[in-house]
């Protein structure tokens, strides 16, 4: 089941995680499930060394499920769609090691960036379309629209 967030379209769905002596098995990704309804193109990963930053850049089109295998990573996230309801909201949630379990969705207009926090990190993420760089926009890490800090940590 998947919970939203403070930001209209974006969900986090909590992992089963089935732990044993010899570690754990999570599944991550199910096309039966329908948090993954739009479909799945692309499958990507991204290795992050502490104190990355990535920000910032929307998708147009392409919806991205996020989630993170090793290392810490602060997710940052901003609606900047004009007519959604949280126009210019924005948000922030820890991925990775001791963090809760979960694959977050992104949908197209939300802004998105991380900062690896515990690196080095590993970022895997889906997309519902093959990478065009047409649908890519990019923002500035210090963007006067969207006000977050990489330098703060995340408090939850």
């Amino acid at each position: 089941m998947s919970e939203r967030v403070a930001i209209e379209g974006v969900e986090v769905l909590r992992l089963a995680t089935f732990p044993d002596r010899r570690g754990f098995f999570r599944e991550i990704c199910r096309t039966d499930d329908p948090f993954f309804a739009p479909g799945v193109a692309q499958f990507s990963h991204s290795l992050m060394h502490s104190g990355v930053v990535k920000a910032w850049h929307l998708h147009r089109l392409q919806t991205d499920w996020w989630y993170v295998g090793s290392g810490v990573v602060l997710l940052g996230l901003c609606d900047l769609r004009e007519a959604s309801s949280t126009y210019r909201a924005v948000d922030e949630i820890l991925l990775g090691d001791h963090q809760a379990a979960v694959c977050v969705k992104i949908p197209p207009g939300v802004a998105h960036g991380c900062r690896a926090l515990q690196g080095p990190a590993s970022l895997f993420y889906l997309q519902d379309r093959a990478y065009d760089p047409d649908d890519v926009v990019k923002l500035p890490l210090d963007h006067p629209e969207i006000d977050f800090d990489w330098t703060v940590k995340a408090d939850h």
